[in-house]
């Protein structure tokens, strides 16, 4: 898939070690829905990469200057996914209240763990009433 040219523009602002980590989670994003045949819509939405998938729960990813040393994967606060994230994996991911994951800039994307999440993320509406999300 092509870049958004608006998301383009906001990664490449953004300096060397958190744009390649955004490039590489934008990767995995990509992948999953691929992967998991549903259809993923790249927008900017409030000035941070936003991937919509119809079937699921949209997520966002964006590097703040206010926290330089990490990268953070947002999901709806209004879902159980961070709940259920921090049930499944909270001791391997930084949970931040009901809606974000922070990476560190200095490790390397935890590929499982991400695509287990992002595959709750994308299947959200279907999976949603299931206990741990039928993970």
């Amino acid at each position: 898939m092509t870049i958004h040219a608006e998301v383009a523009r906001i990664f490449d602002r953004y300096p060397a070690a958190p744009q390649k980590a955004l490039y590489q989670l934008r990767a995995l994003i990509l992948e999953v829905a691929k992967k998991e045949n549903v259809d993923c819509v790249e927008s900017l939405k409030w000035g941070e990469a936003s991937y919509a998938c119809p079937q699921g729960s949209p997520v966002r990813i964006d590097w703040k200057e206010k926290h330089p040393k990490s990268i953070s994967l947002y999901f709806n606060c209004n879902t159980s996914i961070v709940e259920t994230i921090r049930a499944l994996m909270g001791d391997r991911l930084d949970c931040v209240g009901n809606r974000e994951i922070k990476l560190p800039l200095e490790q390397a994307l935890p590929q499982d763990d991400l695509q287990l999440c992002l595959t709750m993320a994308m299947t959200y509406k279907k999976i949603k009433h299931l206990p741990l999300l039928g993970f």
